[in-house]
């Protein structure tokens, strides 16, 4: 009689990592207003579930579905916020539609893309956790011509309708990346040719300053959370702490802002 070989158990680590594939697989995300909608609409990476809008959303984005492929749910507008699982706060417009969270690949791969003759660049998020503020720098590495924003898995602002809303489209187009381990992307990034630039009000000199010793190099701008700033490891992964200058000792900004204004000086470095 022939025994069945006994089979294997897989280890816990490879459980828990398949576990995590599939509820990633599942997550979906509701986008709402009209911009993001379109935008969403547009996107041939996107992948969407549903579409809810009410008839005067339907026919403002007219042009979006049809060309999408997608078949509209038209609800009333009283009824739209019990039709879509959104805050109370958002400003939908009318227009919701339900998809799975772009997959941007490998961020090695991204870091290595882009166009001859421009400064790579990107910007690295440290547990900056407002999807406004993540939406709105998503919005200036856009403009800025940044390769990729990424920000850690957890303690990051997700991929939700409010971040889209704020990136006003931005997000179906600049690679936002979640990676495990901000510091361990960052060697990989100086490994690939990278100076890593962490901004502090502290910085050792200023940014113009760090900019003008690195003709053509290829940056990642590190931007920490506003109080907490950037973390111990993080900090001392970065090649070098740099600050934006600031007219008078009291000078400050947001997060976002502060990616702007660095984005710019990069790009005019």
């Amino acid at each position: 009689m022939t025994v069945p070989p006994k089979k294997t158990r897989k280890p816990a680590w490879v459980i828990d990592k398949e576990r995590a594939r599939r509820a990633s697989a599942a997550e979906t995300v509701w986008l709402f207003g009209l911009h993001a909608v379109r935008d969403a609409l547009a996107n041939p990476a996107r992948s969407r579930l549903r579409l809810v809008v009410t008839k005067n959303a339907a026919d403002r984005l007219g042009d979006a579905i049809a060309a999408s492929g997608m078949e509209p749910e038209i609800v009333d507008a009283r009824v739209f916020d019990r039709e879509v699982p959104l805050a109370p706060e958002s400003v939908h417009q009318g227009a919701a539609v339900e998809v799975r969270p772009l997959d941007w690949g490998r961020l090695a791969d991204v870091a290595a893309t882009g166009g001859e003759g421009s400064r790579p660049l990107i910007v690295a998020l440290d547990r900056v956790t407002d999807p406004h503020n993540v939406g709105a720098i998503l919005r200036s590495a856009e403009v800025f011509g940044a390769r990729a924003v990424i920000a850690t898995a957890r303690h990051a602002a997700p991929e939700t309708g409010a971040l889209a809303k704020t990136a006003s489209g931005a997000l179906e187009r600049q690679p936002y990346l979640r990676v495990v381990n901000l510091a361990d992307a960052l060697i990989g990034l100086k490994a690939m040719g990278y100076v890593v630039l962490g901004l502090d009000g502290a910085g050792d000199a200023t940014l113009p300053e760090a900019l003008a010793e690195l003709p053509g190099r290829a940056i990642c701008l590190v931007l920490g959370a506003e109080g907490p700033g950037l973390r111990e490891r993080t900090r001392e992964t970065c090649d070098r702490v740099v600050r934006i200058p600031f007219a008078a000792d009291f000078g400050s900004l947001n997060v976002s802002n502060a990616a702007a204004v660095a984005l710019y000086a990069a790009t005019r470095a």
